[in-house]
């Protein structure tokens, strides 16, 4: 009989400050019994929520089960900064600029957001939680002008347009004196990522299918022509299974030593008062990615959004146990103030009232697993650091491979390779993170 059992389970560091700060959920449904269905879900992120959403569509009446190991958006959907990209986002390059096929992305892209959109749209979402706002590129150094300046230059190869920023303007836009100039681009969503995932479970579970929270899958068998998907206190057997659980499908012993497990810190402010805004100034949304990809991403929402509050993100830890430690928390919480201070030192010395990890999962080449793993086991794994986009777009193509259609989502992530194998340890995680550690010093001003 053919078993895969998880030898780890998440571990998060520190809270999913975008979802805390919407307030108390609804109690949780947890998976307490024996159940059946036609599919089962496992993992309620971007790309779960999102493979559960497109079954729906392909198979009205099929029975489709989601189970979650914890809460709604307290995972990596209530984690990441926020922006749903749709234009070349190479974390690995020095300006963005992909090295594949960047147009059939873009194009890729745009449907992942037009099927978020969609969603908003059924599902009656806070507008509010999917801001068609753009982003800014932002840049201190010349280096950095020189990064955007490349990557303008690609997207008009591309066809695609930009806009320069001055000095000026940024600070118009952000009301820090810090930015030099930067590259403002159209198409990004900047979402309250948390609130978007609530509002899309909750249409799904509106339309009739089952989530489960707090029920971590410990394993899951074939028996005969179904999988047996084991949680701590029950089970649901079906035909068919999709994994949306990232970087997690090594923790079942799948594409072992070639995913990298990387996590990225985040902090938030308290609530802004009105003195505090009005040091501020600037405008009450924005978002601004560093030129750099290893430099600092900061971003300003207001009350439509969870309160008046400006969120940081910067530094890496590379982790292939999948557990971020204390002490890479408490690190880049220093590094974080730093970088508050530097840019709004009208606020300097404001205590953050969140601090957290967020769990990524990338390969050395750049592919997801996105296929038939097993007869009837379906992945919709690593995001590269793309999980908004990335996540609804791998979700899509898992749930349609599982129910036998095709498009040109399922065909471009069925067709991508395996991720490459990576460096045996201890020389993968000692390496990486010196790498690591070094791009950071380099973009330390970003």
């Amino acid at each position: 009989m053919t078993r895969y059992t998880a030898k780890t389970l998440p571990v998060q560091r520190g809270p999913a400050a975008w979802n805390t700060i919407l307030g108390p959920q609804a109690q949780p449904t947890e998976l307490d019994e024996d159940q059946t269905a036609d599919f089962v879900v496992v993992g309620a992120g971007f790309a779960g929520l999102t493979a559960a959403r497109r079954i729906r569509q392909l198979q009205p009446e099929a029975e489709v089960v989601v189970i979650e190991a914890g809460r709604i958006a307290e995972g990596a959907a209530g984690r990441n900064s926020g922006f749903m990209i749709d234009l070349p986002h190479d974390l690995a390059s020095d300006d963005y600029a992909g090295s594949g096929d960047d147009r059939k992305m873009i194009d890729l892209n745009r449907q992942a957001i037009r099927f978020a959109r969609m969603a908003v749209e059924e599902y009656q979402i806070d507008p509010n939680y999917f801001d068609p706002a753009g982003k800014v590129n932002g840049a201190v150094s010349d280096t950095a002008e020189a990064h955007n300046k490349s990557y303008a230059q690609h997207l008009t190869s591309l066809g695609e347009e930009s806009q320069t920023l001055d000095a000026r303007q940024m600070y118009e836009l952000t009301g820090s004196h810090h930015y030099t100039s930067g590259l403002y681009t159209s198409g990004t969503v900047m979402l309250q990522p948390a609130g978007y995932i609530r509002g899309l479970a909750d249409g799904l579970v509106g339309q009739g299918v089952r989530l489960f929270e707090n029920s971590p899958v410990t394993g899951f068998a074939c028996e005969g022509k179904d999988w047996r998907v084991q949680a701590e206190k029950g089970s649901v057997t079906a035909p068919m299974v999709i994994l949306t659980v990232n970087g997690h499908l090594e923790s079942f012993g799948l594409e072992r030593d070639r995913l990298m497990h990387l996590f990225l810190f985040a902090s938030m402010t308290p609530e802004l008062g009105s003195d505090a805004l009005e040091k501020l100034g600037g405008q009450p949304r924005w978002g601004v990615t560093p030129s750099d990809p290893m430099g600092t991403t900061m971003r300003r929402i207001d009350t439509g959004q969870g309160g008046n509050r400006i969120i940081t993100r910067t530094c890496a830890a590379l982790r292939p146990g999948m557990t971020a430690t204390a002490r890479d928390l408490t690190r880049a919480s220093k590094v974080m103030q730093r970088k508050f201070n530097a840019r709004f030192p009208q606020l300097a010395g404001m205590k953050m009232q969140y601090q957290w990890a967020g769990h990524l999962c990338l390969s050395l080449n750049g592919v997801s697993v996105t296929r038939e793993i097993d007869t009837g086991v379906y992945s919709g794994c690593v995001q590269n650091g793309l999980g908004t986009a990335r996540g609804t777009l791998t979700g899509i193509a898992a749930a349609e491979l599982a129910c036998g259609h095709s498009s040109a989502i399922s065909q471009h992530f069925s067709a991508e390779a395996q991720p490459k194998r990576l460096p045996p340890q201890p020389f993968r995680e000692i390496g990486g993170n010196a790498v690591l550690r070094w791009k950071e010093w380099r973009a330390r001003v970003e």
